[in-house]
């Protein structure tokens, strides 16, 4: 499985990250190199980088999400890490809303986002055929 982690901010927030997350042997294998995130219709450029990780279905996500809450502990200011699954599906974790988390608090939201990119796919219901 294929995700992508984009970085709000400059692209040394997004080598900063990646280098957090190669940090932990269990993701290095996972990381591949940073490429340029494409710039949103009508903006002038890219305001952040994309980090993938190729992850097997069911593997390593609580570390990642443990991996990414833990690195946006650490930062000052604001920063967002939007987390995108191969089907559109988008997890947003910002740096306001981990700071000051306990231990355990970061634990139990590090096992929702990963429930969050394990869910598979969501069906949208055919209104012709419910």
């Amino acid at each position: 499985m294929e995700i992508a982690l984009e970085v709000s901010g400059t692209a040394e927030d997004a080598y900063e990250l990646r280098q957090w997350l190669r940090g932990d042997p269990e993701l290095r294998p996972a990381v591949v190199p940073l490429v340029p995130a494409s710039p949103a219709p009508g903006s002038m450029g890219a305001f952040g980088t994309v980090i993938e990780l190729l992850l097997q279905p069911g593997g390593l996500t609580v570390t990642l999400a443990a991996g990414v809450l833990a690195w946006l502990q650490t930062r000052r200011g604001s920063q967002t890490v939007t987390i995108t699954k191969p089907d559109g599906t988008q997890v947003v974790v910002t740096s306001q809303g981990v700071r000051g988390l306990t231990p355990e608090s970061s634990g139990e939201l590090a096992l929702e986002v990963a429930r969050a990119l394990e869910e598979p796919a969501r069906q949208t219901s055919d209104p012709e055929n419910p």
